[in-house]
């Protein structure tokens, strides 16, 4: 009896043991945080390329997702998209605004608020630019039914992690910007963290989604973007779409002045496909496409007429023009839109590549391409050679070290004259003698 009672004991305690241990074991195995980059212009692909390591981190069961991000803004539709999958994303995720003179502003200013845990480093600032119609007063309704619309979401967001809902939506409302200092102080962040190592060792043991984080010790998975998603993030640069344009229409007009599926041809197509498949995520003013259009057309008629220089010069007008409302929509649609242009040195910069390239290089292939032929029999129009036999009226003649069938329509013509080619048949010179010319 009393080993039977020491042997359940024993098993008890092992039991025991092993409910004890295991707990601890689980709280101390290495996790993984996993580690996206999002730059530039906010827009589908980079809604797509979240969406795609939130699947990554899910699988790869991860403790935590960090978003490092330095945005001027982007596309209402593709923040409302990127906010909607943090917030259905089974995994944490923290949004840091990095590294140091990074922003987050406008659609940034939404994702950061969404995030599960808020961080900046220092020498960063956060805000809303919020935008003002070109249209003037005609749209002021629908620019705030916007506003307000913006307003509550970000206070929503706000509200969601116990922030500062009044500056959040001052931000929106006023346009107003702070540092990451006073962010933290104000409430508007949760973290100020000189790296993404500061980053986890502060979010370690915190509370998120009403379990606490264990980071004591943990792994980084870095995943960057594929290839697809880098191309179309470089296209979606406001100078590297503009420039795409430009090409173009240099392209394009080469190809004009020397028509034919050339690669002259080939290049504006392509120029055109890629340049309007970035457009179509910018805020992009389309009266100003169709001025960049109107110009294109002026400089093509300035190539094919003697008008060129003051042709040219008109079409330089709508093409500046254009070139500077290209991303200055006449609707302000969200306050999350950023405030984008292109360079105004690019812009001149362009402007004179086409007025050099129309006015000297495509003027002169042009030209070219309306001269006569250079080589053949067609190349001998007008000059002078020596009959090597006499013509009656058939023969031939000796031009530029060469011998020719010649026939002559000035009569015979006896060997060792000089004749003038006035006219070819195929590969005959029609010739007269060179002392019957009057």
């Amino acid at each position: 009896m009393r080993t039977r009672i020491f042997l359940i004991s024993v098993f008890a305690l092992i039991i025991l043991s092993a409910g004890i241990v295991t707990p601890a074991a689980g709280q101390g195995r290495i996790q993984t945080v996993v580690v996206l980059e999002v730059e530039g212009v906010i827009n589908p692909f980079s809604a797509r390329y979240l969406d795609r390591v939130l699947a990554i981190a899910q699988r790869s069961d991860a403790a935590l997702v960090v978003m490092v991000l330095d945005t001027p803004g982007g596309l209402d539709t593709s923040m409302r998209q990127m906010v909607q999958s943090i917030l259905q994303s089974p995994v944490p995720v923290a949004v840091y605004v990095s590294p140091e003179g990074a922003r987050a502003a406008s659609a940034g200013l939404f994702i950061l608020m969404v995030g599960d845990i808020a961080a900046m480093s220092p020498a960063t600032n956060l805000g809303a630019a919020t935008p003002v119609a070109l249209g003037g007063e005609m749209d002021e309704v629908m620019s705030e039914k916007a506003l307000n619309d913006s307003a509550a979401f970000a206070r929503s967001l706000a509200e969601r992690h116990d922030r500062n809902v009044s500056w959040v939506e001052s931000s929106v409302r006023e346009s107003l910007s702070m540092t990451s200092t006073e962010a933290l102080d104000a409430n508007v962040i949760d973290i100020l963290a000189n790296d993404l190592d500061d980053l986890l060792s502060q979010a370690d043991g915190r509370e998120v989604r009403g379990t606490r984080l264990d980071l004591s010790s943990f792994t980084l998975q870095v995943e960057k973007m594929n290839w697809v998603e880098r191309f179309s993030h470089i296209i979606n640069d406001p100078n590297i779409a503009y420039m795409l344009l430009s090409l173009g229409t240099l392209f394009l007009l080469a190809e004009l002045s020397d028509p034919g599926l050339s690669a002259a041809g080939i290049g504006a197509g392509l120029c055109y496909l890629i340049g309007f498949m970035a457009l179509g995520s910018l805020p992009v003013n389309w009266a100003a496409v169709g001025m960049l259009a109107l110009s294109l057309i002026l400089f093509a008629v300035a190539l094919m007429t003697d008008t060129e220089v003051v042709v040219t010069a008109v079409g330089l007008i709508p093409f500046i023009l254009g070139s500077l409302l290209l991303f200055t929509p006449f609707r302000a649609e969200s306050p999350a839109a950023p405030e984008l242009r292109v360079s105004l040195w690019l812009i001149l910069f362009m402007a004179g590549l086409i007025v050099f390239f129309s006015l000297v290089i495509l003027r002169a292939i042009l030209k070219a391409s309306k001269r006569p032929p250079q080589t053949g029999a067609e190349s001998l129009f007008g000059k002078i050679g020596t009959t090597d036999t006499t013509l009656n009226p058939d023969g031939d003649v000796r031009i530029d070290g060469q011998t020719w069938s010649a026939t002559s329509l000035g009569g015979e013509v006896s060997k060792g004259e000089s004749v003038r080619v006035i006219s070819v048949s195929g590969v005959r010179l029609m010739v007269t003698p060179e002392n019957k010319q009057g």
